[in-house]
């Protein structure tokens, strides 16, 4: 399969060398970003449960929201702090988070295929509440142990919360803006990883059909920054 991410490093390489060393490295690995993806799930390819073809909720890719969104006005970025939780109400997310780096190949690293799944954040994207993409992983299925954390990904809509519980004890909080699912071969490797001027968050699993090479999609939510919280909850 030809690599949309060999092509989109060719421009990160070219374009302008001050970008942060993560976003570029990011690009380069995109395409094996969820290889194992966990497939193989206990319901065959009826496990994959995406949605089919592509499903955009707003006009811009990068999550900026409309006027009358007032949940996702903009927010200054805040200090960088290692995510160690997850939660997204609509679809019953409340997990853990791991740190993820890159393989010995240049791919991100996916979270390990156990029974107790968790997400992982991919240590060389800002961390949420700083300004850029943070990209946060997470499996589809995982195997002979059923469910992934990120199963239920592609049922979210436009304003539903999400939740990074950071290692400081504060909580960076996020509104979906748009939901996408996309042939692997056609991953949009700028529109997640490419430079952004506010606090964004990347949350990305597998989805669509599965057959003998894995689940043919990635669903990926963008979302934006809305407020941050201590751990007593005060704003």
């Amino acid at each position: 399969m030809t690599s949309p991410s060999r092509r989109a490093a060719g421009r990160c390489r070219t374009g302008d060398r001050r970008r942060r060393r993560g976003v570029c490295v990011a690009v380069v690995a995109a395409a094996a970003l969820l290889v194992g993806c966990g497939g193989g799930g206990s319901g065959g390819p009826a496990a994959g449960h995406g949605s089919t073809g592509t499903r955009t909720t707003t006009e811009d890719p990068t999550g900026t929201p409309s006027a009358g969104d007032s949940r996702a006005a903009a927010q200054s970025p805040r200090a960088r702090s290692v995510p160690v939780g997850l939660r997204i109400p609509a679809i019953g997310v409340d997990t853990p988070v791991m740190r993820l780096g890159l393989a010995p190949d240049g791919s991100v690293r996916v979270p390990p295929i156990t029974a107790d799944d968790r997400a992982g954040w991919y240590e060389h994207s800002p961390t949420p509440g700083q300004t850029g993409p943070s990209v946060i992983l997470g499996h589809v299925t995982v195997g002979k142990y059923g469910d992934g954390v990120f199963r239920h990904l592609d049922r979210l809509r436009r304003g539903e919360r999400i939740e990074a519980r950071l290692e400081n004890g504060t909580t960076a909080e996020f509104a979906v803006t748009d939901v996408r699912t996309v042939a692997k071969a056609d991953f949009p490797a700028e529109d997640v990883y490419g430079n952004v001027n506010r606090p964004e968050l990347r949350l990305i699993t597998c989805g669509g059909p599965l057959d003998e090479d894995g689940y043919r999609d990635n669903v990926i939510v963008f979302a934006v920054a809305t407020s941050a919280t201590n751990s007593a909850g005060e704003r």
